[in-house]
């Protein structure tokens, strides 16, 4: 995706120029199914540095100060999941915690230290492996149906040993080349559907998590600010956080979008000290979202790993039967597979890594090193960890490397240690990167033949399910059961990858998962 690729790096394909975003330079290199074509323009000039040789930074068209400022802005998109994820798993009580089966509880304390241990470990991991620009850490849609769902059936221990599972499956389609083979059927026009659809979903994420579209209590189901209005001073900072960094990428800044971070996070903070707004609430629906920017208190605290290895691997097939266990691993297994599918494919493009068909460097490793992310999820009680779409902002920012995702992964690392000052940032500061980067990634729909229909409607219920269902796996789904179908009653049958059918016929399953579940349990 070029407009994200400060080398302006293009498929073979590919005949018009595109807008560079910040910090970037013109560049020859093209993409084929194979791999990079140098061109005759200039490059950067070459380093014999280990990192460089390490990470292949020259000759992906990047600069040690563009990865460095890539991988410390995605840390600062994705550093919500540390305050996050144990609101969601956790509390500091049973009353304020989502209770289990047995009436057992997760302390928030703790799943906050394993948050950022695991997405730590798991992005440094990654970083060195698959030497590409991602960060992993605890995913939403999972650790939310757990807390949901699972833990009404099973213990936590017990779910956490699904998660398990689910990521050794995952592990093995990795490496036996059944991930990678799905992802090669899939036709090119939909990965750039895909694309587009995650670039839409996380400027939606934006939008919602800086309350500049909210639900309503009747009528439309989103609708601007509180009835029709911006009403709330957080909002009206992330609405100057986005004319900041999208002035700052415009004018091509190099660091555009941390300088645009770390100047909204400065004035967020001053109006807070002059206006003493506070946290959000039922009680104060105008306040901070999740952070609040204050810095308060004691800056180091030593993590607690007492959840280390606290799952239960068979435990839920004894309490609730094979079957019932089975569906719920399968539920897992399609959300991960998926969602972590769809969002490299973005990301790849994104980066201006990905070859003509899609693929990309290292895919089977970045296949591999993503399902143990779920592993160490499960195995710490964190939640199944995959890769974030939050990155783009760090490749935005002019990431292209494994370089990147190791800054990442060591800034989580030593959030385990200094929570207050990873709660700084207040959430509308991040969504207002989460816009910037969305727009970005909208230019890959030029890729698609609106004027084929049989390509035209799966691609657009593609883009539109995402958002409007919150789910990337969603979106993909829809997009895969709708392409097989049209182009197999217009006569285009053959068109259609075997793989592709199969994957159909599993998302039909994942989409009935709930009347299912419920002839399993009658």
């Amino acid at each position: 995706m070029t407009i994200l690729d400060p080398a302006d790096v293009r498929t073979a394909t590919e005949k018009q120029a595109a807008p560079l975003g910040a910090g970037q330079t013109a560049a020859s290199e093209k993409h084929t199914a194979t791999g990079l074509v140098r061109g005759s323009s200039p490059r950067p000039p070459a380093s014999n540095s280990f990192l460089d040789g390490f990470f292949q930074i020259t000759k992906r068209g990047s600069t040690l100060a563009r990865e460095f400022r890539g991988g410390i802005v995605t840390f600062f998109t994705m550093a919500y999941i540390v305050i996050l994820n144990p609101l969601i798993l956790g509390g500091f009580s049973a009353q304020n915690a989502p209770t289990d089966v047995a009436g057992g509880w997760l302390s928030a304390a703790q799943v906050g230290a394993v948050t950022g241990l695991t997405a730590g470990v798991m992005t440094v991991l990654f970083g060195l492996i698959a030497n590409l620009p991602f960060g992993l850490a605890a995913g939403l849609g999972i650790n939310s149906f757990l807390a949901v769902a699972v833990i009404h059936e099973v213990t936590w221990p017990e779910a956490m040993g699904l998660v398990v599972i689910n990521g050794i499956l995952i592990v093995l389609f990795g490496a036996t080349g059944a991930r990678t083979a799905i992802f090669k059927a899939v036709p090119k026009e939909l990965k750039a559907a895909i694309t587009v659809g995650i670039g839409l979903f996380i400027a939606f994420i934006g939008f919602v998590d800086s309350g500049f579209v909210r639900a309503t209590k009747g009528g439309p189901p989103v609708q601007l600010g509180t009835d029709g209005s911006i009403t709330s001073i957080p909002t009206l900072v992330f609405i100057v956080g986005l004319l900041v960094m999208g002035i700052l990428v415009a004018r091509k800044i190099q660091g555009g979008l941390l300088i645009g971070i770390v100047a909204t996070t400065v004035l967020a903070a001053v109006v807070e000290a002059v206006m003493h707004i506070g946290p959000g609430s039922a009680a104060n629906p105008g306040g901070w979202h999740l952070n609040t920017p204050v810095l308060s208190g004691q800056l180091v605290s030593a993590p607690d790993f007492s959840l280390v290895g606290h799952f239960d691997l068979f435990g839920s097939f004894s309490r609730i039967g094979g079957l019932a266990a089975t569906m719920l691993v399968f539920t897992l297994v399609f959300t991960n597979f998926f969602d972590a599918m769809g969002t490299m494919t973005g990301l790849a493009k994104s980066a201006g890594v990905a070859y003509k068909d899609g693929t990309f460097p290292k895919l089977k490793s970045a296949f591999i090193v993503e399902g143990l992310g779920a592993v160490a999820g499960g195995a710490t009680s964190g939640s199944s960890n995959t890769v974030y779409i939050d990155s783009a902002a760090g490749i935005g920012e002019g990431a292209r490397t494994g370089l990147a995702s190791v800054v990442t992964g060591l800034l989580f690392l030593g959030s385990m240690f200094l929570t207050p000052l990873t709660s700084v940032v207040p959430l509308e500061v991040a969504a207002s990167a989460l816009v910037v980067v969305g727009a970005m990634m909208m230019a890959q729909i030029r890729e698609i033949k609106f004027s084929k229909f049989s390509v035209a409607l799966p691609a657009f219920l593609t883009i539109v399910t995402m958002p409007l269902t919150y789910s990337i796996a969603n979106g993909i789904g829809v997009g895969f059961i709708s392409w097989a179908v049209i182009h197999a009653a217009s006569g285009k049958g053959k068109k259609v990858h075997p793989l592709m059918w199969v994957v159909t016929v599993g998302f039909l399953i994942y989409f009935a998962r709930g009347p299912i579940s419920a002839l399993m349990g009658a």
